[in-house]
């Protein structure tokens, strides 16, 4: 029977994997868990380190490399031991430096060198505010790189054969299988840095010179943003307040990956929470837990997937449902069914502007009468990076962005410029903004979505009066939020 606590580990990780040992708790006596055919000599090498009697308990070897995994999958986090680690110790490239030269560290005599530039990786991952580690083995080196802002920044480049040690810590906090090196694996961590509770989720991908890891670092912190926290301007936000106050129907929030549709619907059922509705989502995965609200994560090696559960969850009288993605016809046609019965579903589809997501449903199979009936609002959106206001800079904007950004010829317009300051990393911009464009179903776009009119008539008749996202976005480089450039990269005149 496997023990219910484990202690916490008096052998390094190198040890117990390579023979056999591992300090186990909650008995009456020290017990050391030993693996069937582990080498009798170390168990005098342990009596030695432990200074003390001990019990032994045998297990085979699957079980024992359950205990190993779980004694081994909680690294050290400590607020204290990071700052040392990291600013102590003048910066990561000395962290690096620590790093002993053995082939494999986690096979050399102490593995806290590489414990400690993990920590210190996603210690200041979590202060320069990345959304993700990517680390990528090449021929020569280890890429380490940070996602900041939607932009990959390089930080590190060790050797290539610390990747392997690295990687394998990885896996192990992870709760991976570190002897499997050919098939991709998904894991998280859950870690605590400053009172704050990081879920880190990892994945791995077996490429030519190694596996490659991505670690997403989920910060509790930033998961609950409300709706007049995301930049939408004033009109937009009424608009879609309205569309969520409606007791059925879909609503939709469209845009690339990484556009901030899923915070957006964070913040929607945020709003939703009332207490006396029965919130449920279906996600893939959950990414923040929502008080309140029941989530359900999608697990398809099962069967359990959008479709098959949303067709199942009536039985749980939900009030509201969020559907992570539309991605078949299937869960198209099962969600729009589900919200024609008096419910209110919201979920996100990958599509580059509102109306764009009318034709996408269509192409789904999706019927021109459930559309009509049952479509309450599409949201089409974009993140651009915010100008840094130490160091940006103020310049008059050319005829070419002029034109581009849809003023006329003759406007005098001063737009901001990036720099490149100590505070911003030398990269000109400190977080980012949401744009949008809001598509809501009125008597005319229900008359057009049942005569199935085509995608442009919908977008003419929707934005005849309403912002695009070339207008929502036009706002921010005329207050200098940030560049014309930026914008332009995200959206254009007279589409997204």
């Amino acid at each position: 029977m496997m023990p219910s606590e484990l202690a916490p580990t008096q052998f390094t990780y190198a040890f117990a994997k390579d023979k056999g040992l591992v300090v186990l708790s909650g008995r009456d006596r020290l017990t050391v868990a030993v693996r069937q055919g582990a080498d009798p000599l170390a168990l005098i090498e342990a009596r030695r380190a432990l200074g003390d009697v001990f019990a032994v308990e045998a297990f085979d070897k699957d079980k024992y490399d359950q205990i190993l995994a779980e004694a081994f999958a909680t690294g050290p986090m400590a607020d204290d031991d990071i700052d040392a680690a990291v600013e102590s110790r003048g910066g990561l490239e000395s962290l690096i430096d620590d790093l002993p030269k053995a082939a494999d560290l986690l096979d050399g005599q102490d593995d806290a060198p590489v414990i400690r530039l993990i920590n210190g990786l996603i210690h200041e991952a979590i202060k320069r505010r990345a959304s993700d580690i990517h680390m990528d083995p090449f021929e020569s080196n280890l890429s380490i790189r940070y996602r900041i802002d939607g932009d990959l920044v390089e930080v590190l480049t060790p050797p290539r054969k610390l990747a392997a040690p690295i990687v394998s810590r990885i896996k192990v906090m992870a709760r991976l299988d570190i002897a499997e090196k050919r098939l991709p694996q998904d894991g998280r961590i859950s870690l605590s840095v400053g009172g704050r509770s990081i879920d880190v989720r990892v994945a791995t991908l077996p490429t030519r010179y190694g596996e490659r890891v991505v670690l997403r670092l989920l910060d509790t912190k930033n998961a609950l943003v409300g709706l007049t926290e995301l930049g939408m301007d004033e009109k937009t936000l009424a608009r879609f307040s309205d569309a969520l106050a409606q007791p059925n129907g879909v609503i939709l929030v469209t845009g690339p990956v990484g556009s901030g549709k899923t915070t957006t619907l964070y913040a929607s059922l945020s709003r939703l929470n009332n207490g006396r509705d029965n919130i449920m989502t279906l996600e893939d995965p959950v990414e923040y837990g929502l008080p309140g609200i029941s989530q359900t994560q999608m697990d398809h090696k099962v069967g359990l997937n959008f479709a098959a559960t949303l067709r199942s969850i009536l039985r749980q009288d939900p009030n509201v449902v969020m559907v992570g993605e539309i991605r078949d016809s299937e869960t198209a046609e099962v969600a729009f069914e589900f919200a024609s019965t008096g419910r209110l579903a919201l979920s996100t589809l990958h599509t580059n502007s509102a109306a764009g997501a009318i034709t996408r449903l269509r192409d789904m199979g999706v019927e021109a009468y459930l559309l009509a009936s049952t479509l309450r609002a599409v949201m089409a959106q974009r993140l651009v990076r915010r100008l840094c206001p130490n160091c940006k800079t103020e310049r008059p904007a050319t005829g070419a962005e002029l034109e581009a950004l849809g003023f006329s010829s003759g406007d005098a317009v001063m737009v901001g410029e990036p720099n490149g300051c100590f505070s911003c990393g030398n990269t000109g911009f400190d977080g980012r903004i949401g744009i949008y464009e809001l598509l809501t179903v009125d008597h005319e776009i229900r008359d057009l979505l049942g005569s199935e009119a085509s995608e442009h008539q919908i977008d003419e008749a929707a934005f005849s009066v309403h912002d695009r996202l070339i207008d929502n976005a036009r706002r921010y480089v005329v207050s200098q939020d940030t560049s014309p450039a930026e914008v332009l990269r995200v959206c254009r005149k007279g589409g997204a």
